[in-house]
């Protein structure tokens, strides 16, 4: 149960440093998102459409991102995102942050990551 609850949390707080990592490497849509979330995370984190799409449209609404609608021949249409320069910014505090966290985290609990 605590396990679980720790699982959420972290989730939950790195969502926003996942999604801006991920568009700082190009623009991209919801859907691709996702699945390279689950995929470069080999499956250990994954989210629903129920909570990312949320994210995003907080992203966007406090400038981080920038949404565009994209018609392709035979799809459907898609909103594609990119990072802003605010968002580019905010990615290099949010990576340090993390960055010290996990450090400190290994200096206390001994955890070594691969």
């Amino acid at each position: 149960m605590v396990a679980n609850k720790l699982e959420r949390e972290l989730k939950r707080g790195s969502a926003e440093l996942l999604i801006l990592a991920l568009l700082d490497e190009r623009p991209r849509h919801g859907y691709d998102l996702g699945r390279l979330i689950v995929e470069r995370s080999r499956g250990a984190i994954n989210f629903h459409v129920t909570s990312l799409y949320p994210t995003l449209y907080r992203l966007e609404d406090k400038g981080l991102i920038e949404g565009r609608w994209v018609e392709k021949a035979g799809q459907r249409r898609r909103r594609y995102y990119r990072v802003t320069r605010d968002g580019r910014a905010v990615l290099a505090r949010q990576r340090s942050v993390w960055q010290n966290f996990f450090v400190a985290l290994d200096r206390v609990a001994g955890i070594r990551t691969a």
